[in-house]
């Protein structure tokens, strides 16, 4: 087939050009082809652009989730200033990923140049969104209320009210007292016209839900101010204490401690505490037999190594405050006191040993380590039961909580415990893969089961022995220190108030105008206009003619049926 010439216009007839010099010169279908010209910015209107996209809010919301994506890594990867060990050990297990994540800074997140910039520029969005807003909020506060439209029966809500012509009144009058009215219901009144034929009130009301709105940007500021001071600032640490331990408030004091970005050792209040005591009560009457009910830590307390020493007790929910410091607390359970003797005969460890409970009887289990032991180091490893009960199976259990008959059923090793090459270790764990097993129930020594009826067991191969001399009970207490935390809790109630203003407040405009009749009659309309969504807005334009009706029809007898509202909605085209 011979192919034809299509004519573009005959295919797309609005596609053709139109008559004229435009679609004769080629200037002029390339200028429709390109479009009109823009006018350069400048660098002066780029930084107006620029400007007016970050303080939108729709950047503003962005940059707030791009905030809670970018704190994510922090969870997830080991952070350098909490924990050292554990980021040193993760760039030791991943050789290819951990120098590249340690490029980008995912171990320090918080404090990361990409983590500060978002956080920065949230900032500025929500100030430079919010300052002007309030500008513009506190002009309108000053402005009287809108002039009374032309034709009320145009707006959502409208209603009329007649005065009966034997109430003598003048419109003036009744538009000052629909002006009383508007204001006794909240409005903000301006009257206009009061000395020509159709004088009126037009009110306005409602000024809260920008007020609660703004309000709420503002307290939102402040949450991230407060936040950003106490993650800088503040710091927190963690210990655990055995009855008559005492603990000062310094750096090495602790078992675990996470500072702030900018914390410096001058932050610490220096307090210190010692437990006395440590009481729990358990359930002796009810179905929750053996359930705990109560825990109380008596503390002695000193704000500063000068200031007196004070009784104490510490709770479960009912923290004690040192300082700018608050102690909680958070864990207990049972220290044994054992002493190990090593192969010379000497004391190679003595005191109590802190383990950790596994279930509601307090079972727990328990880690020795004996670095100092003569000729090989020691260790031992097992579990602790207060009340040690034989089963079946003649295996023991915790039969309570309580420590009535307390039992420690541990193996004993020998090795290099590898603490001297610089490798941290968790104290409440024990590496078996390179040590000696000892004693145990698979081997000949058997196991080392010691209680109050006997209380000491000999090593094999004359390595020493293990004494059980006592239990004791320990605490876990969290020390925190965040300074911006008493600003989070004014600006985030101040955040909640404001939004409930925003969402409840209704913000509404009203007029009422007044009018003579033909027969002199005042004739009354008044119509109401929201701001926005207002589905109530029909019970306030009903509850506003009722309330003009009590006001201005002074005899209901003269005109018995006046309905209130009058003829709402009726001959909207006319009006007054």
């Amino acid at each position: 087939m011979t192919p034809q010439k299509t004519d573009p216009a005959a295919v797309d007839p609005g596609s053709a050009p139109a008559p004229g010099p435009t679609a004769a010169g080629g200037k002029g279908r390339r200028r429709r082809q390109d479009g009109p010209a823009l006018p350069r910015l400048g660098f002066v209107g780029t930084l107006r652009w620029a400007w007016r996209q970050l303080t939108s809010m729709r950047v503003a919301l962005l940059l707030l989730l791009l905030l809670a994506v970018a704190a994510v890594p922090g969870s997830l990867f080991p952070q350098r200033p909490s924990n050292p060990a554990t980021v040193t050990q993760f760039l030791k297990n991943n050789p290819a990923m951990g120098p590249w994540l340690d490029r980008f800074q995912f171990f320090d997140v918080y404090a990361s140049v990409w983590f500060s910039s978002i956080y920065l520029l949230l900032f500025i969005s929500l100030i430079g969104c919010v300052v002007p807003r309030i500008l513009a909020h506190v002009k309108a506060l000053r402005q009287p209320p809108p002039k009374t439209p032309r034709r009320l029966s145009r707006l959502p809500q409208y209603g009329t009210l007649v005065v009966p012509a034997a109430v003598e009144a003048d419109v003036a009058d009744v538009a000052r007292r629909a002006g009383a009215v508007l204001k006794r219901r909240g409005y903000r009144v301006r009257l206009q016209d009061l000395d020509g034929e159709r004088p009126s009130a037009a009110a306005e009301r409602g000024y809260l839900r920008e007020t609660g709105n703004l309000l709420f940007h503002t307290a939102l500021i402040g949450v991230l101010v407060s936040v950003a001071v106490g993650g800088l600032f503040g710091y927190r640490g963690q210990r655990t204490l055995v009855e008559g331990d005492s603990f000062v408030n310094t750096l090495i004091g602790y078992d675990a401690f996470t500072p702030g970005a900018n914390f410096t050792a001058s932050n610490l209040d220096p307090f210190s505490v010692r437990l006395d005591k440590f009481n729990v009560t358990f359930d002796r009457q009810s179905r929750k037999y053996g359930q705990p009910i109560d825990f109380t830590a008596n503390l002695t307390t000193r704000e500063t190594p000068t200031s007196a020493p004070k009784r104490q007790d510490l709770k479960v929910n009912a923290p004690i405050t040192l300082g700018n410091s608050g102690i909680f607390l958070v864990g207990n359970g049972y220290a044994p006191v054992v002493t190990v003797r090593d192969g010379e005969g000497k004391v190679a460890w003595s005191g109590p040993v802190v383990s950790t409970p596994t279930d509601g009887m307090f079972t727990s289990t328990f880690v020795l380590k004996v670095p100092d032991a003569k000729p090989e180091q020691l260790s031992f490893v097992g579990f602790f039961l207060p009340t040690a009960v034989a089963g079946e199976d003649k295996v023991a259990f915790s039969a309570d909580p309580d420590p009535l008959l307390p039992q420690l059923n541990l193996n004993s090793y020998k090795g290099d415990l590898g603490l001297d090459n610089g490798v941290p270790a968790s104290v409440f764990a024990l590496d078996t893969s390179k040590l000696t097993q000892l004693n145990g129930r698979t081997k000949p020594a058997g196991g080392i089961v010691l209680d109050r009826s006997r209380p000491t067991q000999q090593l094999p191969d004359g390595l020493g022995s293990i004494t059980f001399d006592g239990v004791k009970r320990f605490i876990a207490i969290d020390v925190r220190h965040d300074p911006g935390s008493i600003g989070a809790l004014v600006f985030s109630s101040a955040a909640l108030l404001g939004l409930i203003g925003s969402l409840f407040v209704p913000r509404r405009r009203a007029w009422v105008r007044a009018g003579r009749a033909a027969d002199g009659r005042v004739m009354v309309e008044y119509g109401l206009l929201a701001r926005g969504e207002d589905h109530r807005l029909e019970g306030a334009r009903n509850a506003l003619g009722r309330a003009l009706d009590d006001e201005l029809v002074a005899d209901r007898s003269v005109n018995g049926n006046n309905e209130v509202g009058g003829n709402a909605g009726a001959d909207r085209g006319t009006g007054l």
